[in-house]
């Protein structure tokens, strides 16, 4: 996975420390409804599409930039639809982060899934009830918030973005 140069930055000041990193996701749908998911090459597992925002980043940009270097799919941001923080995370080089997530419904305009990056070893469409069962569990719940996102504002409900209650 590249480390963004301003993570080198600060690492090569505080070491492994936790550092508090804002991070964007984004829920991918097409128009049959299906999920774009990326097999991570760091896990293995099969993950929507995320990133670290570079300073002075905005959050929709980010995502849509995102969406494209990994999958090859150009996308819109249709809305946010929940806010979370992580769990730490430990890398195994021993640094430590954790990450606040603005998760986005993302629309896909066009393009063709295919690996694009070195962060992915597989690009694929999913039904939303035919997920993989090796979807990382933050994964699972960003889609699970985005599709009922969804179904709300298809029956006209205006809802709010999920935040931790």
């Amino acid at each position: 996975m590249p480390v963004p140069d301003f993570v080198r930055d600060l690492r090569s000041r505080i070491g492994t420390d936790l550092l508090w990193l804002p991070g964007v996701s984004g829920v991918v749908l097409d128009d049959a409804g299906r999920v774009l998911l990326g097999r991570r090459a760091d896990t293995g597992r099969w993950a929507v599409v995320s990133g670290i925002l570079e300073p002075g980043e905005e959050p929709a940009v980010a995502v849509v930039r995102e969406i494209l270097e990994e999958t090859g799919v150009h996308a819109e941001v249709v809305a946010l639809t929940a806010v979370s923080t992580t769990d730490v995370v430990a890398y195994p080089n021993g640094d430590t982060a954790q990450y606040l997530d603005l998760c986005f419904w993302c629309r896909a305009l066009g393009g063709e899934a295919r690996v694009g990056d070195d962060e992915s070893l597989d690009v694929a469409w999913f039904a939303p009830d035919d997920l993989p069962d090796d979807l990382t569990p933050t994964s699972t719940a960003r889609i699970a918030r985005t599709v009922a996102f969804v179904a709300a504002t298809e029956r006209g409900e205006h809802p709010a973005p999920w935040f931790a209650r």
